[in-house]
């Protein structure tokens, strides 16, 4: 019998992120213009890895205290040893109707990643939340090589 082959799909982009089916978070990274590579959503699909650093951008799932706020399509990601070697930030995106939850998800990863939580936006984010974090990033990378010399 020939062994089971897993396919996994393959990225280098700098940025990564994960979004349900309403696709907010989709739509706001596609804004920021950035290269990007997107978790996949469903458990059959191929998994992702990567291969060069990664800023991780996430929604926020509902739940209180935090328990169910990490999608499990994140945790399979960052349960892969090469994938959680290589995040450096977490962009978390919510609804501030979660109260205190809002982004609890960014900040669940950023903790256990020790990884700084850089930005959150509501929803699809605002224009000014655009430029806000292509600024951030490119200052984020910037002082990342520097301090890898």
């Amino acid at each position: 019998m020939a062994p089971l082959t897993v396919h996994a799909e393959i990225t280098d982009s700098s940025l990564i992120c994960f979004s349900s089916s309403s696709e907010n978070t989709l739509k706001f990274v596609r804004k920021l213009g950035i290269d990007f590579a997107r978790l996949p959503l469903y458990a059959r699909d191929a998994p992702l890895i990567a291969t060069e650093p990664f800023v991780l951008v996430l929604p926020t799932y509902g739940g209180t205290g935090g328990e169910g706020s990490v999608p499990k399509q994140v945790i399979r990601f960052l349960n892969e040893p090469r994938n959680r070697e290589l995040i450096r930030g977490v962009i978390g995106a919510g609804n501030t109707n979660f109260g205190d939850n809002y982004c609890m998800a960014a900040d669940i990863i950023a903790a256990k990643c020790k990884v700084p939580h850089l930005y959150r936006f509501e929803l699809m984010g605002t224009p000014e939340d655009v430029t806000r974090v292509i600024h951030g990033l490119e200052t984020f990378w910037t002082r990342q090589s520097q301090t890898q010399t």
